[in-house]
């Protein structure tokens, strides 16, 4: 290989910094670059394309390690019944249907919170019609006074 792309090209081509390139690298995540003869490293145009298939893959919510499992598993298939991208992105989806569910919730207790004036935590945790989900409170600590 004669030709090819210096680490900063790269870097640059797929918006990451040299750091995660490298770092990437280390591992092994991206296949080991070939060498110029003065030492340096040229990858071809596929380092970018992983590159951006890694930074994609984690902007969806994989993690480092769940993409090297990902990117593992496709280059050792050859037909075996392993599980792959579909299986990963179902059970990613849920994952992200559950936080969204959550965050729903903390969202609807949030605004009730504002709409109900609540200013001061300690007080509230004490109102009985404070919005706010408050746990393990024992029932003799909470009154029937004006909300917040």
């Amino acid at each position: 290989m004669s030709e090819g792309l210096r680490s900063g090209q790269v870097a640059e081509a797929a918006g990451v910094n040299i750091q995660t390139l490298r770092y990437y690298e280390r591992r092994g995540l991206l296949a080991d670059p070939q060498r110029s003869t003065g030492g340096h490293r040229l990858y071809g145009d596929d380092a970018v394309t992983a590159l951006r298939v890694i930074k994609a893959a984690q902007r969806l919510g994989f993690t480092l390690d769940e993409v090297a499992e990902l990117l593992e598993t496709g280059r050792h298939r050859h037909g075996r019944p392993v599980p792959g991208l579909q299986e990963r992105a179902a059970a990613k989806l849920a994952e992200v249907d559950a936080k969204i569910a959550d965050l729903t919730t903390i969202r609807a207790a949030l605004a009730d919170a504002v709409e109900a004036g609540c200013d001061d935590l300690t007080l509230c945790a004490a109102s009985a019609c404070c919005p706010i989900p408050f746990t393990d409170l024992a029932e003799e600590n909470r009154n029937a006074g004006p909300c917040c």
